[in-house]
C-alpha cells in the first residue's frame, strides 16, 4: 500500500497539485477544469503514506473534525481488517476538515507510523468538501468513503467494492433500511432516518433505499464527471452525488450492513436536518426548472426537467404536500429533544407552513417574488 509521494501543496490555477522539486508520484494527480458554476478543489495540506510501489486499487477517505479521542482507534482497527482480509491494494486517507482540537497531530502519527495511511488537512470544515477534495485527487480505481466512528461492520467492506472493481456496477452503498441489514440504534434515529429517505422518494423519486449512511464507493471514471457538478460541501453530499449519478443512468450496487450507531456522535442533529432539507429543496427545485446538469453516457451534463403542464403540476402539488408531511414529523423529532411537545409542534408547523407555501409557489406554479401573488 503506498502514498503519493512527499508534497505539501494547494490546487494550482491549472487545476493541478504543485509538488516540490524532486517529487515524482506514481502517476499525475489531476482533477478536471473548472467550468463556471462549478465547484474548485479545496487548498489542502497533505503528509503521505509512507510506502513505494504500485498505485492503490482503492481508496478509503476517512472524513474527521474534532475527533482525536476515536481516530486513532478506527483507523488502526481498518488498517488491521485490510492488512488482514481485504485482498486489494488499498490506501487510507484521513481527512482533516477544519478540526481545532489534537486531531490533525494524531493523523499525522497515524501517517508516519501506518504505511498504508496518509493524510490530509483542510482549513474549512465540511464532509463533503473533504470527500470530494481527496477524491478529485486520488489515482485509485475505486474511491471509497466511511465515517470514522466505523458503525457499519468492516464485513460489508469486499462486497460494497467487488462489483465496482469488476465493471459490473459504478456506485455502492450500505443500506440500513434493506432486507438483511442488521441495525442497532435509538428509535428516533431510525424514525428520522427512514423519513428522511421517504422524502428523498416522494420529491426527488429516487430508488435507492439509503442515502444517509456513512459507507458508500464510486467508480474514479464516474467521480470524475459527477463530482464537479456537485454543490454541497456537508453531509448533504452524499445525497447530493447519488441523485446526479441515478440521474445520469449509473448502476448502483447496494449492501446490506451491520449496523452500531455510536450514541457520543458529534453530528450536530438539527443542524443537518436543516441543511438536508434546505439541500433537497435546491434539487426538487433544480428539477422542476430544468436546471439540474447530469452527465449521460460519458458526455457532458446536460439539464433535465420534470414534466410540465397541468398534471405535472398537480403531481407535484401532492408530492410536496406529501414531503410537508414527512419534513414535519423529521424536524419535530428533532426539536423535541430540545424542548416541550407544544413548542416543538408550534415551531415545527411553522416552518414547514412557510416552506410549503414557498415551495407550491415555486415548483408547480413557477411564481416568484412578488409578480402574480
Amino acid at each position: 500500500m503506498e502514498g503519493t509521494g512527499g508534497w505539501t501543496a494547494g490546487f494550482a490555477r491549472a487545476d493541478t497539485f504543485k509538488l516540490p522539486a524532486g517529487t515524482s508520484p506514481q502517476r499525475p494527480l489531476t482533477v478536471p477544469a473548472v467550468k463556471p458554476g462549478q465547484v474548485r478543489p479545496e487548498r489542502v495540506t497533505s503528509v503521505p503514506a509512507s510506502a513505494a510501489g504500485p498505485g492503490p486499487r482503492v481508496e478509503i477517505v476517512v472524513p474527521v473534525r474534532n475527533e482525536e479521542r476515536d481516530l486513532a482507534r478506527s483507523v488502526r482497527r481498518l488498517a488491521a481488517y485490510l492488512r488482514a482480509d481485504f485482498p486489494f491494494r488499498t490506501r487510507i486517507t484521513i481527512a482533516d476538515n477544519g478540526s481545532s482540537d489534537g486531531t490533525w497531530s494524531v493523523a499525522e502519527a497515524l501517517s508516519a507510523e501506518l504505511e498504508e495511511v496518509r493524510a490530509v488537512r483542510l482549513e474549512q470544515p465540511g464532509k463533503g468538501r473533504a470527500v470530494r477534495s481527496c477524491w478529485l485527487g486520488s489515482d485509485a480505481e475505486i474511491l471509497a468513503y466511511t465515517d470514522v466512528d466505523l458503525s457499519s461492520g468492516l464485513n460489508a467492506l469486499l462486497p460494497l467494492v467487488s462489483p465496482l472493481l469488476s465493471g459490473h456496477s459504478d456506485v455502492a452503498i450500505g443500506t440500513r433500511l434493506a432486507r438483511g441489514a442488521r441495525v442497532s440504534r435509538s428509535s428516533r434515529r431510525e424514525v428520522i432516518s427512514r423519513c428522511y429517505n421517504l422524502l428523498l422518494h416522494v420529491i426527488l423519486g429516487v430508488r435507492f433505499s439509503d442515502a444517509s449512511c456513512g459507507f458508500k464507493a464510486i467508480r474514479a471514471d464516474k467521480a470524475q464527471s459527477l463530482l464537479p457538478l456537485t454543490q454541497d460541501t456537508g453531509w448533504f453530499f452524499d445525497t447530493e452525488l447519488l441523485v446526479l449519478a441515478e440521474r445520469g443512468g449509473l448502476r448502483f450496487h447496494e449492501v446490506p450492513v451491520d449496523w452500531i450507531d455510536d450514541p457520543d456522535s458529534s453530528v450536530d442533529v438539527l443542524a443537518t436536518a436543516i441543511t438536508d432539507l434546505r439541500g433537497i429543496a435546491r434539487l426538487g427545485w433544480g428539477l422542476a426548472r430544468g436546471t439540474l446538469p447530469v452527465p449521460v453516457d460519458g458526455e457532458p451534463a446536460q439539464a433535465v426537467r420534470a414534466a410540465r403542464g397541468l398534471p405535472g403540476q398537480l403531481l407535484r402539488f401532492c408530492e410536496i404536500g406529501m414531503a410537508s408531511t414527512v419534513a414535519y414529523v423529521v424536524l419535530y423529532l428533532v426539536l423535541r429533544g430540545m424542548l416541550s411537545a407544544q413548542a416543538a409542534n408550534a415551531a415545527s408547523l411553522l416552518v414547514i407552513a412557510i416552506a410549503n407555501t414557498g415551495a407550491n409557489r415555486r415548483i408547480p406554479f413557477g411564481i416568484r417574488g412578488r409578480a402574480h401573488a
